[in-house]
């Protein structure tokens, strides 16, 4: 089964990816990041090897996000920036093929230990199925 394996972020957090520490988010180090990225590397490769990975990337920073929306006029609503500093929103994702729930969580964990400077955020990692039809969204999930 497929599974969308998202992490969340803020835009604070990519300020403090820029080494601009906030009240909600310390500023990363070029050790960081190095640490960071190399740890996610590692998932990345493991997950290829086994032939689970489907997809994976990053997202831009929740600044850069555009929100359209229907008014209750009925008229387009556009936002540039909808986002407070604070608000968590997708920062990144992967798109996994694993035999069961229990192994995509078992990868979801491995992220939620990603390393990082001390004080920043420990913000969930979401697991979405991804339905594999229509008559899957009208069946029990229990």
């Amino acid at each position: 089964m497929k599974y969308l394996v998202v992490v969340q972020g803020t835009q604070a957090d990519y300020e403090g990816l820029r080494g601009r520490a906030s009240a909600q988010a310390p500023a990363w180090t070029e050790g960081d990041l190095k640490a960071m990225y190399a740890y996610m590397g590692a998932i990345n490769a493991e997950l290829a090897g086994t032939g689970e990975l489907v997809d994976a990337q990053g997202l831009a920073e929740p600044g850069r996000t555009r929100l359209v929306t229907r008014g209750p006029d009925g008229r387009t609503v556009i936002a540039d920036d909808p986002y407070d500093e604070a608000e968590v929103v997708p920062a990144g994702y992967w798109l996994l093929d694993c035999p069961s729930l229990e192994r995509v969580t078992e990868i979801a964990e491995r992220v939620t230990r990603c390393p990082g400077p001390d004080g920043a955020a420990d913000l969930p990692v979401v697991i979405r199925p991804v339905l594999d039809g229509a008559e899957e969204i009208r069946a029990d999930p229990a």
